[in-house]
């Protein structure tokens, strides 16, 4: 396998790709945010002593999609066009034992397009990140135990690797 960021004698290099096609470029990632359900009420309510919650972290994903080649070396400056940060709301469904009562779940999804000559999958993964630590950010002080996960690319298309839809797992 050749390493595409690394010379012939193991120097790091940042990948040129002035000779690929620009192309339209897109991709779809999501990730979780998991807390205890009167986080989630509280961030729902817009009583969260910081602020807004949810538009805070689409504005700060949105920031971070724009800016991931400051954030990860040999990324590339990408021509972005758009950038959307979509919430989807869980509520876990009430039981009786609260002790055991599952978490409530904020799922991001963030989606980036670009014309250009190289993939925008980092750029869609950093803006799913950093929403979601924004949402950790503001929330943090009532509730420590927030868990982020399952970050993953659920779709992209565009460039010579063609279309990639992630299998419902």
């Amino acid at each position: 396998m050749v390493l595409t960021h690394l010379t012939k004698k193991g120097s790091v290099k940042m990948v040129d790709v002035g000779d690929k096609a620009t192309t339209k470029r897109r991709a779809v990632v999501q990730g979780k945010v998991l807390m205890k359900p009167t986080t989630l009420r509280a961030i729902t309510a817009e009583r969260v002593k910081k602020g807004n919650v949810l538009e805070t972290a689409r504005i700060a994903g949105i920031m971070a999609a724009k800016e991931t080649y400051k954030l990860i070396p040999l990324c590339h400056p990408l021509n972005v066009t758009n950038v959307k940060v979509d919430f989807k709301i869980i509520q876990p469904k009430k039981i009786k034992d609260l002790k055991n009562m599952p978490p409530a779940v904020i799922e991001i999804t963030t989606t980036v397009e670009a014309i250009d000559r190289t993939g925008v999958e980092m750029e869609a993964l950093v803006g799913t990140t950093i929403s979601a630590l924004t949402i950790y950010d503001m929330c943090k002080a009532v509730d420590r135990g927030m868990q982020i996960t399952d970050i993953k690319l659920m779709e992209k298309s565009g460039g010579r690797s063609g279309h990639y839809k992630r299998n419902h797992e």
